[in-house]
């Protein structure tokens, strides 16, 4: 699904380029295109930033379990 929206983004973007090749997209429109971008990267990277947080502190709470319950099964084992 990937590959196909990334075939479509890449045929609208050489549309774009063709259409503004042609001075047919005012550069207001591009701006705007070009701002809107960069606020969804901002929202994506703190979405990316905030999952990858919730997933560190997982993996340390899972590190730390399995650290003390190795040293108490080591125990029970003696």
């Amino acid at each position: 699904m990937n590959h196909f929206l990334k075939s479509v983004a890449d045929w609208m973007m050489d549309k774009e380029e063709a259409m503004a090749k042609q001075c047919a997209v005012p550069m207001k429109e591009l701006e705007y295109q070009i701002t809107k971008v960069q606020e969804q990267k901002t929202k994506v990277q703190a979405q990316y930033d905030d999952a990858m947080g919730e997933l560190n502190d997982v993996l340390k709470r899972l590190e730390k379990i399995k650290n003390s319950e190795a040293l108490s099964c080591k125990n029970k084992e003696k």
